[in-house]
């Protein structure tokens, strides 16, 4: 199977990650100290083992008691050193693991609309935990122990050098190969890890449309459908690690004889000297352990290689989600008075090739209207909607806001952007209620409401059945309103609204689950209620029709 390319060098990966290692240093400092600690109490460990040998055989003089005593201070040490680093990575890693969350998901949100729906949301999950997961372990744990590894063989080695010179260079003889080996064993497997990973993150993509959309599957009866595209895509990921998996034994095993050989070999040549009385038998026990200490951290780094692999290909989907474009992050500009909404000449179309959604649309929302846009589906109300809210931007034209104070006099126009997004108010098509209470929901229409403005805001929704609920405003929803019928959580979402401080209310297609005599009842609420505020109502229904002309305009988008 030909593998594609992977989309960035292994250089831009190493500067991307450099420049988000400042959350995660202070762990991988102590990491890496501790570390180090641990590499030197084990050198003393086997000097002191050689000398209690050798002092137990008779071949040196000096107390046992004494060696003994220094013996288990350093395994006590080793042990309390091992209890610190568990410490630290429980306790400092869920901590930088959480503001690398934090920083990724603050990215998204702060992305322009138009941008993350390349990622489908489950993708997007996939990413934000098991990917920052990994790229957490990598900067926390795998490139300290990269750095403790050498260390410690570097000091292994001159330390049996120094003790004897043919047998370290018998030790690292394998080494070049392991150097060739994993260097084509890294690029392989980064591209195979690329795809395991892009197919569990379509698992979870199918998991999670399935469940938001139960309803549609079972009502349409294709519950063993979407059960076989799940397995069909399991299939494949078991492909992919079954291919994984032959091509990580084949090198380990290449690996494993290797060392193994090597370590036979050192150990022969030991015992022989040992034969011809050239060593004690407690420089033997020493050769054994530095042996060990030097063919160990190589057989480390062949295990560190396959998660370095996965943490790179880790690197690659957040950098991903990085080039994702900013919204401009403008300050605020409040407009006073009454608010009016221009729109000049506006063209729009979602791709370049595609048709156009408006073309030259111009209308004046005038400054306290109470207006209706009707239009056929597909006609670009709601697309009218985003270019009021600055999500998208007009591929011609433009939308102005302007402000009308007391004395008449309008004021100076402002071009609509992110800055102006907080002169509006939004309820927007569907169930919008997040999981939480009806009073979470609420205050996250404006977080200092009182109690007292809930429930006027309620009324005015005409969802005064909250009053009813067992638990009033700390009724519970689920995720989607789960609890609520769908016009009892229109008229909550209605109400979350109303409580934001606003110049202009857009409702899109906010009454839909509601009848035609209680949807009459609400909007002649908010007319009334909204004296000095813009209303933008977009609606396929006729409800509005028994309003006069001068209560509310009504507009059709053809």
């Amino acid at each position: 199977m030909k593998l594609n390319k992977t989309k960035y060098s292994t250089r831009a990966i190493v500067r991307w990650l450099w420049t988000h290692h400042r959350r995660c240093r202070l762990q991988a400092t102590i990491n890496v100290v501790v570390g180090l600690m641990q590499v030197g109490l084990g050198l003393v460990g086997v000097e002191m083992l050689r000398r209690l040998t050798d002092i137990a055989t008779g071949s040196r003089e000096g107390s046992l008691v004494l060696f003994a005593s220094l013996f288990g201070g350093v395994m006590v040490a080793e042990l309390l050193l091992n209890i610190l680093l568990t410490w630290v990575r429980a306790v400092l890693g869920v901590k930088t693991q959480n503001l690398m969350q934090q920083q990724f998901f603050a990215r998204l949100l702060k992305g322009r609309w138009s941008g993350v729906e390349r990622f489908h949301s489950g993708d997007v999950l996939n990413r934000l935990f098991g990917d920052v997961n990994d790229i957490v372990s990598l900067m926390t744990e795998v490139l300290p122990s990269t750095v403790i590894i050498l260390v410690q063989f570097a000091a292994s080695f001159v330390y049996l050098y120094v003790m004897d010179s043919t047998l370290a260079l018998i030790v690292v003889a394998t080494a070049p190969v392991f150097v060739l080996l994993s260097r084509f064993y890294f690029h392989k497997m980064r591209r195979i890890v690329r795809k395991i990973k892009d197919s569990n993150s379509a698992l979870q993509a199918t998991i999670q449309e399935s469940v938001q959309h139960k309803m549609v599957v079972k009502v349409l009866e294709r519950g063993q459908t979407m059960v076989d595209r799940l397995e069909l895509r399991q299939q494949l990921l078991r492909k992919q690690v079954k291919s994984r998996a032959r091509f990580s034994i084949l090198t380990k095993t290449f690996v494993n004889i290797g060392f193994s050989g090597g370590y036979l070999a050192a150990l022969v040549w030991g015992l022989f000297q040992l034969q011809d009385g050239l060593i004690t038998v407690g420089v033997l026990m020493a050769f054994t352990q530095l042996i060990s200490r030097i063919q160990r951290p190589l057989l480390d780094m062949a295990r560190l290689l396959p998660t370095l692999v996965n943490s790179l290909t880790s690197s690659e989907r957040l950098m991903e989600l990085e080039e994702l474009p900013l919204e401009p992050q403008l300050p605020p500009v409040r407009l006073e008075g009454k608010v009016g909404l221009r729109i000049d000449d506006v063209d729009y179309q979602y791709t370049e090739r595609g048709r156009h959604v408006l073309r030259h649309f111009s209308y004046d929302f005038r400054p306290g209207s109470f207006t209706a846009i009707l239009g056929e589906t597909g006609a670009g109300k709601t697309t009218l909607i985003r270019l009021m809210l600055a999500l998208i931007e007009p591929t011609g034209g433009r939308a102005t806001l302007y402000s009308h104070t007391e004395t008449g006099a309008t004021g100076n126009a402002v071009p609509v952007s992110t800055a102006t997004r907080c002169n509006f108010s939004y309820v927007p098509q569907g169930n919008t209620l997040f999981s939480g209470t009806i009073r979470d929901n609420l205050l996250f229409g404006n977080p200092e409401a009182t109690t007292e403005q809930m429930h006027r805001a309620l009324h005015l929704a005409m969802a005064d059945f909250v009053q009813d609920l067992p638990e009033g405003l700390d009724t519970r929803c689920g995720e989607g309103g789960g609890g609520l019928s769908e016009g009892q959580a229109q008229r909550v979402a209605i109400a979350r609204a109303i409580l934001r401080p606003c110049r202009v209310l857009l409702l899109d297609e906010a009454t839909s689950a509601l009848d035609v005599q209680t949807e009459r009842l609400l909007l002649e609420r908010l007319k009334a209620h909204f004296t000095d505020t813009t209303i933008i109502f977009v609606t396929h229904r006729l409800a509005v029709v028994g309003f006069t002309s001068d209560q509310l305009t009504m507009y059709r988008i053809t």
